[in-house]
């Protein structure tokens, strides 16, 4: 679903690469989850795989179309949650939601379904006719995640989903994540909570100064320690 191949990535006239010789395969039915300190690469790599940054070193491709030269068919297949929970202030929750659904071609049909769908299993269906400017932090993440999904889109993409949101959404979010993965779909999200990436993810990369350390199949080995194979990387000692 997802390859990430031999890619490179610095910013304006900075010398050294945010993201460097990254290579990554998200195969389908697989939740893989990308961890590292902050400022270690993961939004770089995010961002370029949606199409916001644009690169020239190496390749990215969602279901076999290079989001460099096919964008709006590679596109169609990505669901994307930001770190910063953008959203439309002036807009209903439900006005949002439908927006996004309308960029993607869903059909009226599609979106009240998937929307019904979702704002139940995240319990905001009674407030979906309220401004987004009166939503708490967590709501407009809540909104964030159900403006994704509404296209069903094949490769779920979250950047730190989990910041601002209470332990039960949490809980609520992970479940569903490995729901969608079961379900024949992809996803791939970033994270500091190294329990929440074990707890759900079937492989995980470990990323350093824009570097793949080490990628780890959790299911292969189910025993392999990633707090401490993270903290050692980072240089913090545990003993």
């Amino acid at each position: 679903m997802l390859k990430i191949e031999n890619f490179s990535k610095k910013y304006y006239k900075n010398p050294n690469y945010s993201a460097e010789n990254i290579n990554i395969h998200v195969k389908t039915g697989e939740v893989f989850g990308l961890v590292g300190s902050n400022g270690a690469g993961k939004s770089t790599i995010i961002k370029s795989l949606i199409g916001v940054l644009p690169f020239s070193e190496g390749t990215i491709t969602v279901n076999g179309y290079d989001i460099a030269k096919e964008p709006e068919k590679a596109k169609k297949f990505i669901g994307y949650v930001p770190d910063d929970h953008s959203v439309y202030d002036k807009l209903t929750g439900r006005e949002y939601v439908n927006y996004i659904g309308s960029l993607y071609g869903a059909t009226k049909e599609q979106k009240q379904t998937a929307l019904e769908k979702t704002a139940k299993v995240f319990d905001i269906s009674q407030v979906l006719d309220i401004q987004i400017a009166n939503y708490s932090h967590g709501m407009k993440q809540k909104i964030c995640i159900l403006g994704a999904l509404v296209h069903s889109p094949k490769l779920w993409v979250l950047d730190e989903p989990m910041v601002g949101l209470d332990p039960q959404t949490m809980y609520t979010l992970c479940k569903y994540i490995r729901d969608y993965a079961n379900a024949g779909n992809s996803v791939l999200f970033s994270s500091h909570n190294l329990d929440t990436v074990k707890k759900t993810c079937d492989r995980v990369a470990v990323i350093k100064k824009g570097k793949l350390i080490k990628t780890v199949d959790l299911k292969e080995e189910p025993d392999f320690d990633l707090d401490k194979f993270f903290m050692e990387v980072n240089g913090v000692d545990i003993e």
